[in-house]
């Protein structure tokens, strides 16, 4: 017992003083370091104008991808989990594809596409078409790297679920947007949430695929990332810690709301579950009466 306590109390201080090194100190320098020069520099460095474009440029992409993402994460998930067909096994690995490659060779992809060497670059230059190195092309970076998330939190939820509950809809005459919406939207709510979360916890913070499409156009084509990297690069290092620290902070929201929306799906599980357990306690003592009558 003495040698499991002990292994117990070392694990919990491995622990804490590797969140500590990790998380906690660089946070610390981060609030340090953005409010070096005071107050007045800090929000001087927010509100200047290369700051806020940058800031409304992250917002929009990010909103942007978790709405593509969330269209798409659905259908591939219902796909997946409803339907069987030739191809079903590749599809699924092709989805994790963003998770296995660098998001620079992501960038590079959309070079190759819609860049100058593309097949299709003279059809966009005709119709005036920018891709790379301009916004679009930056949201379809952000949509890439990101679309897993809201998938990959979806499948086992509605595996377990089955195909029961939509196939009895099916044969009472409901249709698909009413199967959607009345049976499987409220079972699979706490994980499409879920995966909204980090979804867009990623697209605010990407930085290798969008650095490789944007072109650096400062003002134009810098997410809050990338402008993070031109301050720190020009040694502002205050507007940069600055800036930062707006991340950071969008991080913890994102943290609190990932804690929020766990801890009610578990609490939804748990009641589902109880629920269970007294409907199936119902129906056997009514039989127990039954039969004893």
């Amino acid at each position: 017992m003495r040698e499991s306590k002990f292994i117990k109390n070392l694990l919990i201080f491995l622990a804490g003083a590797f969140l500590f090194v990790m998380l906690i100190m660089p946070l610390i320098l981060v609030a340090k370091e953005a409010l070096a020069k005071g107050f007045d520099v800090y929000i001087k460095s927010l509100t200047e104008p290369f700051a806020l474009k940058a800031l409304y440029l992250t917002i929009e992409a990010t909103i942007l991808a978790v709405i593509l993402n969330t269209i798409f994460g659905i259908a591939s998930a219902w796909l997946l989990t409803k339907f069987d067909f030739r191809g079903k096994t590749f599809l699924g690995s092709l989805i994790d594809l963003p998770f296995a490659i660098s998001p620079v060779i992501a960038g590079l992809f959309f070079i190759m596409l819609f860049g100058r060497m593309s097949p299709i670059y003279s059809i966009l230059q005709e119709y005036d078409i920018a891709i790379v190195f301009a916004i679009p092309g930056i949201i379809l970076a952000t949509v890439f790297v990101t679309f897993p998330f809201i998938t990959r939190e979806l499948i086992p939820v509605m595996e377990n679920q089955g195909r029961s509950e939509e196939e009895a809809a099916a044969t009472m005459g409901a249709s698909g947007w009413q199967i959607f919406r009345y049976v499987t939207l409220p079972n699979i709510k706490w994980a499409l949430s879920y995966g909204i979360i980090l979804c867009s916890a990623r697209a605010l913070g990407e930085f290798g695929a969008v650095s490789v499409v944007s072109g650096h156009i400062r003002g134009k084509t810098n997410t809050l990332p990338l402008h993070i990297e031109i301050l720190y690069n020009e040694y502002n290092f205050t507007a940069a810690f600055a800036v930062a620290s707006v991340l950071v902070f969008l991080a913890i929201i994102i943290l609190i709301l990932r804690n929020i929306v766990e801890n009610a799906g578990k609490e939804n599980k748990i009641v589902e579950i109880s629920n269970d357990c007294n409907s199936d306690n119902t129906n056997i003592n009514s039989q127990t009466i039954t039969s004893q009558n």
